[in-house]
């Protein structure tokens, strides 16, 4: 693609459309290569912009991929009140639910989860990021502090049980997409998810 044809791509885009093309074909760079074989001007060819365009609104690489993570922080969130909708007003139904989603996004986005929690986001990560890290946190914790009283969430037994929802499911999630659970995750989700509701109830002793 020449200079003049690269321009023209790029102008394509209003300001808000440039960010969420490259987002987008960020997230298939991603999925189809890895962090480690991700690559910031293999992201701009595949958007259809000039290598250049990114810096309108990531400077790096990291910046980029801040950018995606956090995007898929607000769609674990998303995923977990999704599940949670479907799981009516009853305070078991909903923690499980909530665990439920968890683990289903995980496995429909592994290269995206593990870019969340990877190394990259955990130090000098921007306010929005963190904001939207610790919103898809508040689904389980709020879904613990309904089920068990928000008082008894003030107590380190409370804290205990957070802990302890969290471990679980995002332990199950990580060995799911390491290919550490084959025997169940060979199925499809939907066959799936009485083992995982099962154990999301066990991890509170329900």
């Amino acid at each position: 693609m020449s200079g003049r044809e690269n321009n023209a791509a790029t102008r394509r885009y209003h300001h808000g459309e440039l960010r969420e093309a490259l987002l987008a074909a960020a997230e298939m760079e991603l999925s189809e290569k890895g962090e480690d074989g991700f690559s910031l001007r293999s992201t701009a060819k595949r958007a259809g912009v000039s290598h250049a365009a990114p810096a309108h609104h990531f400077r790096d690489v990291t910046a980029l991929l801040l950018g995606l993570a956090q995007r898929g922080f607000e769609r674990l969130t998303a995923t977990m009140k999704e599940e949670q909708a479907e799981a009516g007003d009853d305070p078991e139904a909903l923690y499980v639910a909530s665990g439920v989603g968890y683990i289903r996004f995980a496995a429909e986005n592994p290269a995206l989860f593990q870019l969340m929690f990877g190394p990259r986001s955990q130090h000098g990560v921007p306010t929005e990021f963190a904001k939207a890290a610790d919103a898809s946190f508040s689904v389980l914790v709020n879904a613990v502090a309904r089920l068990r009283g928000a008082e008894f969430l003030k107590t380190e037994d409370g804290w205990r049980d957070v802990a302890a929802a969290w471990m679980m499911v995002h332990g199950y999630a990580y060995l799911a997409i390491g290919g550490k659970l084959g025997w169940l995750t060979d199925q499809s989700f939907d066959r799936q998810r009485p083992v995982i509701a099962d154990m999301v109830r066990r991890a509170l002793r329900l």
